[in-house]
């Protein structure tokens, strides 16, 4: 609610959450000026990608921005999405890591009074992505190095285009950068910028990395493929069907 500009819909990708997270959803989505819908899935390991595909599939809007629940939005964050948008790219926002502390700390609705206290208590690292600055250059490549969807924006026909995520990944890790490797593929390019569109990460407890072997395996046989839309994606496409690069 503390953003600029307000987003056109909100869809919350649950991985199976409890009782608590749904009661905050409920008071959340009454005092939305827009439209809030909660997508649920059993807990049955890491399944990110699944449940963010089935929230791809109700988006009504033309340009999806993705967010983790363990990130906070700064005030200019759907603005500078929306800035930053660009036919035959998707953009790779930056993020504010927060240690326990630090994420103690921290008070969004208290604006750059609560940013210039984060840095004076510490616990803060790429502080420098706080700064905001419009006028400076944003770049683009096509390098899968620092691809996070915690902070990412698209629009929907091109994730349509390479199938969304690719729902072989379960247990944490790689989904996006296997999205991305397949967006590469498929024709865009990621765009940047280190002073837009930035997003506070709060400190929790690392969840299991124990499939990050296999998960890595998927990742490589996807760059070396030539392929960019994925069989186990939003749709499924039989192993009989050669999808190609139509």
């Amino acid at each position: 609610m503390l953003q600029r500009t307000l987003p056109y819909e909100v869809l919350i990708a649950d991985d199976g959450s409890g009782a608590d997270t749904e009661k905050t959803i409920g008071q959340f989505k009454s005092r939305a000026f827009f439209h809030v819908e909660h997508l649920w899935q059993k807990h049955d390991g890491f399944r990110a990608a699944r449940i963010r595909n089935q929230a791809i599939k109700k988006a009504r809007g033309e340009y999806i921005i993705f967010l983790d629940g363990d990130c906070v939005p700064e005030r200019h964050f759907i603005d500078d999405h929306l800035c930053l948008a660009e036919e035959g790219f998707f953009f790779q926002g930056k993020r504010v890591l927060l240690n326990r502390n630090a994420s103690n700390r921290f008070e969004p609705a208290q604006g750059r009074a609560m940013m210039l206290r984060l840095l004076a208590g510490g616990g803060v690292k790429n502080a420098h992505h706080m700064i905001r600055m419009p006028f400076w250059p944003s770049s683009w490549d096509a390098s899968l190095k620092g691809i996070k969807t915690c902070n990412m924006g698209m629009y929907v026909k091109d994730l349509l285009a390479v199938n969304g995520f690719n729902e072989g990944f379960v247990g944490w890790g790689r989904e996006d950068s296997e999205l991305a490797a397949r967006l590469f593929k498929f024709g865009l390019m990621r765009k940047k910028h280190p002073f837009m569109a930035a997003c506070f990460h709060l400190w929790h407890e690392e969840v299991s990395r124990d499939r990050l072997a296999i998960n890595d395996s998927i990742l490589q046989q996807t760059i070396a493929g030539s392929e960019y839309r994925c069989k186990d994606g939003i749709f499924k496409i039989p192993d009989t069907a050669d999808p190609g690069n139509k």
